[in-house]
C-alpha cells in the first residue's frame, strides 16, 4: 500500500509542476483569463486578437463591446491588454483603445 501512495504522490507532484511551469494549454489560459476578466469588468471578450508568452506569463489583447448601440455598427468597442501569470490568472489589464464597431483599421 505504501508503494501506491508514493506513486500517487509522485503523479500529483508531476501534475503540479507542469501547471506551475506554465505548460497549461493555450486554450485553458485564454478561458481562465476570459472568465476572470469578465468577472472583474463586467465585459465579455468577443475576440482574442493577440496571445503571446512573456517573461512573467501571457499577454492577451481582447476586443469587447463597451456600449451597445443601434445600429450595431455604431456600438462602442474597446481593445484591452490583459496580462496573466503562467496559469492564466490575471495580473493586470488596461484599455488600449476605443472605437466604433463600424470603423475599419483603427490603428
Amino acid at each position: 500500500m505504501a508503494e501506491n501512495e508514493e506513486h500517487e504522490k509522485q503523479r500529483s507532484d508531476d501534475d503540479n509542476s507542469g501547471a506551475a511551469g506554465g505548460s497549461r494549454p493555450a486554450l485553458d489560459v485564454i478561458r481562465t483569463a476570459g472568465a476572470e476578466f469578465a468577472e472583474l469588468t463586467g465585459l465579455r471578450a468577443e475576440a482574442v486578437t493577440r496571445f503571446e508568452r512573456d517573461a512573467d506569463g501571457w499577454v492577451l489583447e481582447t476586443e469587447v463591446t463597451e456600449l451597445a448601440r443601434v445600429p450595431d455598427t455604431m456600438s462602442l468597442m474597446a481593445t484591452y491588454e490583459v496580462t496573466t501569470d503562467p496559469d492564466g490568472g490575471i495580473t493586470g489589464y488596461r484599455r488600449v483603445q476605443r472605437y466604433e464597431r463600424g470603423r475599419a483599421d483603427r490603428r
